[in-house]
């Protein structure tokens, strides 16, 4: 029997999966921490579980963490990995190094439905969306991962088209008992999905860039599809909703 990955599961799920195995409900905070703080890379580490839970745990779930495929490196040390998603697909993210910062650009789904002209993952067409896992695994495997100050969600694919499963990466990212991260650290990049941004903007306080290209209705509907279903004024008029005062977006 296939297990499922334990990888990017949230509090409330890690929860919901002690219930499933009869175990104390405080395991589901012994779990998160060692998966996002500790970073462990089998069950069998998390030596504060008894063995019974140990043994549940392993009897149904695996990490579902594996390094990447393969890395490019070019010169001025921007280093590109190519890692294998769980459909059996590959997703690119790319380590950014810059002085004092370092950045990740993670992608959130293999190919892209978006279409726009300029995009070289738009010709893949759509192939699937990822789990969170395998967007949270670009992060947990990536050999500089201790090095990181920011991420970027601006690789393959549309993140707010994967809503679900970016959502819940942020919130990893982003609790207490998740990597902890402050929110500021982390930016999202959409081609404008107006139909899922008021929800984006409500459920976190992460930056937020809209890929815009061309302020003109007609020019950037010609090299961007989306501005048909979405068109750049309707995004603006969301956007206005909000005070950005004290927030960096």
């Amino acid at each position: 029997m296939e297990r499922e990955t334990l990888y990017g599961k949230t509090l409330t799920e890690l929860q919901a999966v002690c219930t499933e195995l009869q175990l104390p409900r405080f395991v589901a905070k012994q779990i998160a921490d060692w998966l996002y703080r500790k970073g462990v890379r089998s069950i069998d580490e998390m030596t504060n579980l008894s063995k019974v839970a140990r043994t549940a745990l392993s009897e149904k779930f695996e990490l579902g963490l594996h390094a990447p495929e393969q890395a490019d490196e070019s010169a001025d040390g921007t280093k590109k990995y190519l890692y294998r998603t769980a459909e059996n697909e590959f997703v690119e993210s790319a380590y950014i190094p810059d002085r004092e910062r370092a950045t990740l650009c993670v992608s959130s789904q293999a190919g892209c439905r978006m279409g726009c002209k300029f995009c070289a993952t738009a010709r893949l067409g759509l192939k699937h969306s990822l789990s969170t896992c395998d967007i949270l695994n670009q992060i947990a495997s990536l050999p500089e991962r201790e090095k990181l100050t920011n991420v970027v969600f601006m690789g393959m694919g549309e993140p707010l088209d994967n809503m679900e499963n970016v959502l819940r990466a942020l919130e990893i990212m982003t609790s207490e008992w998740g990597f902890g991260w402050s929110p500021t650290r982390i930016t999202l990049s959409t081609a404008g999905v107006a139909r899922e941004l008021r929800r984006f903007l409500d459920s976190t306080q992460v930056h937020l860039a809209v890929s815009l290209h061309n302020p003109f209705h007609e020019e950037r509907e010609q090299i961007m599809p989306i501005e048909k279903a979405y068109p750049i004024r309707q995004v603006a008029d969301i956007l206005r909703e909000y005070d950005f005062t004290h927030q960096r977006r």
